[in-house]
């Protein structure tokens, strides 16, 4: 289901929920740092470092730095692949899911006051 919004409704739905973030208990992460967890909860694994620089278009070592942050407060977790032990595997916590249910509670109940 969508809902259409205007520019400026969007913008404030963003603002809203940004400023809840930084208001909040929870760490508030970057747009870089939530863009990988997203992606690390919502598509399918394996998720690989060499996978998530490509599909943001950044490099490894940005990538590597965002998981470094995340990893710290448990929102991932990095593994070798047994298969090929030259690649690093991201994987999903369950504080990871966590803080995005919160997160999309925090959504949800600012999108109620647009």
């Amino acid at each position: 289901m969508s809902i259409p919004l205007g520019t400026a409704q969007a913008l404030k739905l963003w603002h809203d929920v940004c400023l809840a973030q930084v208001h909040g208990a929870e760490a508030d992460l970057s747009t870089r740092q939530v863009s990988i967890l997203l992606t690390v909860y919502m598509e399918a694994p394996p998720h690989t470092i060499r996978d998530l620089a490509k599909k943001l278009h950044v490099s490894k070592p940005v990538v590597t730095r965002a998981l470094d942050s995340m990893g710290k407060l448990d929102l991932v977790a990095r593994r070798r692949d047994t298969a090929d032990r030259r690649n690093v595997l991201v994987q999903r916590t369950v504080k990871g899911a966590l803080y995005l249910d919160r997160l999309a509670d925090l959504i949800g109940k600012n999108s109620k006051n647009l």
